[in-house]
């Protein structure tokens, strides 16, 4: 019969060691078991690790960073159990290197790693690192499991609570929810609880999200105020450069944008996502040496990291194509193979490689084959899944085919196709006329369509506050539908909530507006440089499974899954792993 001990006893404190180098292993084995875990699986290979993971819930997990698989790291696995939903909150990831490069790092972080470990690192160094992290993930346990739930009401409440009371952890707290109710579009909220903290205790990263929430609920013009503020306090902060040159892209600066992108870039010289903004801004201000140069060391550094995005890729093809460097576009073709090879299901990715493909075609003076591409492309103009940044390529293409004087009798009529359904704010506009920059023409054929679509909200408006609000919502549909415009859709929609009650038969209208955004897709409601919903400058990363999708049942590993057979013993209640070390 089980002694009273043993039955309060703690279950076994598990870790998994993910590295191929033996001596790494094994000098990580000694250190745990110097604090107190005995029960230690080891693993050399990615996929392996990948398995155990998948069947057994780990305390702790450290995995080396770089193995000489072709294709794995400890990125690669970790995207990967993410994806997969198979790393609960419970459990404690570090990341383990003796080479820490900045995009390694940073790419890390946007992982929302527990932490990253450089060797060569101390016993007491380590044990200080986990049970830090160990300590924070039971206090904020609650909050987590809500997260993990999908219920991020109930994270944020929590979130707010544990600030207010000044609970342990309630900066961090009051950060994690501040980003949960920027993910809830509850803007002035999320404003309000950055600025509680500002005021508890001025932290830069407060002051951040201060600008961040103003950009959101569309003040743009106040947050690049309360970002100069805040670089005049600290001009070292990078993150504040970040979301400075995001306000000023989203409002049509892009002479100012540039100079913050190249002075955020100066400051962290390796970050792959800095590099991209800077040369992605001076192509699209025409500097294609400058772009050709900063695009080129972006995909050396990390095209490989999930912080690359292709765009930049397509990018330095028109600035190789500009410069007639045939051997630059046919690196760039090669790496597009290789990117189609891992991701053969994206659209995105295949539309990227038809346009760099049709560049080389023209390069090689194939013009047939490369206006019948381009014809392709244009039929996609009306499609749900034709994008703003599908949009701005093709528009770059149209502008390359003009200048090299190819007769094409419907390049204008496409232009206009793209202003008048992309055209909605200044940024946007500026964006995509400067997409076509390569010929002028084109570039102010897409303005033009920004005063046309401008002067038909301004009419519909008038006709609604002159008494006809169902002329105004009916008139608004007929564009939209002929232009595919999601601004003058949103429109449409406001007037018709507004004025619900002066309109005889509002079904059929809302009916037409449901109809019409599944037409239309989605659209951005600002400019931005690329895919940039994935990367938040300083906000801190929230991970979350799906609550339909429950996580795998605990399993203790038995005696001969244990990676080291010297870990195969009984395990001691008096050895668990502690708070301090081991006397």
């Amino acid at each position: 019969m089980a002694t009273e001990k043993e039955q309060s006893a703690p279950p076994p404190v598990l870790a998994l060691i993910v590295d191929s180098n033996a001596t790494s292993r094994s000098i990580l084995v000694g250190q745990l078991r110097e604090y107190g875990v005995t029960r230690i699986v080891q693993c050399t290979r990615v996929q392996d690790a990948r398995n155990r993971l998948e069947h057994t819930v780990f305390d702790y997990v450290l995995c080396e960073q770089y193995f000489g698989e072709g294709g794995y790291s400890g990125q690669t696995l970790l995207d990967d159990l993410r994806r997969a939903q198979l790393l609960p909150f419970s459990t404690v990831f570090f990341m383990v290197t003796s080479e820490a490069s900045y995009a390694a790092v940073a790419e890390a972080a946007e992982s929302a790693l527990d932490g990253y470990l450089l060797k060569p690192f101390t016993p007491s160094a380590l044990f200080e690192r986990l049970s830090l992290a160990r300590l924070r993930k039971i206090h904020l346990r609650p909050i987590f499991d809500a997260i993990e739930a999908e219920d991020f009401e109930r994270a944020a409440q929590l979130c707010v609570e544990r600030f207010e009371s000044r609970q342990p952890y309630w900066l961090y707290a009051a950060r994690i929810g501040s980003e949960l109710l920027l993910r809830l579009g509850r803007h002035d909220q999320a404003r309000t609880l950055f600025e509680a903290v500002i005021a508890a205790r001025a932290l830069p990263w407060a002051k951040l999200g201060v600008a961040r929430a103003q950009i959101e609920s569309g003040q743009a013009a106040r947050a690049i105020t309360t970002l100069q503020e805040l670089i005049g306090e600290d001009p070292s902060f990078a993150d504040a450069y970040d979301v400075l040159g995001r306000a000023q892209v989203e409002l049509g600066n892009f002479s100012q944008a540039i100079e913050t992108y190249r002075t955020a870039s100066g400051l962290t010289p390796d970050s792959v996502v800095r590099l991209q903004k800077l040369g992605m801004m001076s192509y699209y201000m025409g500097d294609r040496e400058t772009a050709t140069k900063i695009l080129a060391r972006a995909a050396i550094l990390g095209i490989d990291s999930k912080l690359f995005d292709f765009q930049s890729l397509v990018l330095l093809t028109f600035s190789y194509f500009a410069e007639n460097d045939r051997k630059g576009i046919e690196r760039c073709m090669a790496d597009f193979a290789r990117i189609m090879e891992r991701h053969h299901a994206s659209p995105r990715i295949q539309r990227f490689t038809d346009v760099a493909r049709t560049l080389q075609l023209i390069q090689q003076r194939q013009f047939s084959q490369a206006v019948e591409s381009v014809r392709n492309m244009a039929r996609e103009i009306t499609s749900s899944s034709f994008d703003f940044e599908a949009a701005c390529n093709l528009g770059s293409l149209l502008a390359v085919l003009a200048v090299t004087s190819i007769d094409l009798a419907d390049g204008e009529s496409w232009v206009r196709a793209l202003g008048m359904r992309y055209a909605n704010t200044r940024g946007l506009t500026e964006l995509l006329a400067n997409a076509c920059n390569l010929h002028a023409p084109y570039g102010d054929l897409i303005r033009e369509c920004l005063v046309q679509i401008n002067k038909t909200a301004e009419t519909a408006m008038a006709r609604s506050l002159h008494g006809d609000p169902t002329g105004a919502v009916q008139n608004l549909l007929t564009e939209a539908e002929r232009t595919l415009n999601s601004k003058l859709v949103d429109m449409s929609q406001q007037v018709l909530l507004r004025n619900q009650a002066r309109i005889a038969s509002p079904e059929p209208l809302q009916e037409a507006i449901d109809a019409l955004r599944t037409r239309v897709g989605s659209a951005p409601a600002r400019a931005i440089l690329g895919q940039d919903s994935e990367r938040r400058p300083g906000g801190v990363v929230i991970r979350s499974r799906s609550a339909a999708e429950p996580s795998p049942a605990p399993r203790t590993p038995s005696n001969d899954e244990i990676g080291d057979s010297s870990n195969a013993e009984s395990v001691d209640p008096a050895d668990q792993f502690r708070l301090r070390p081991a006397g």
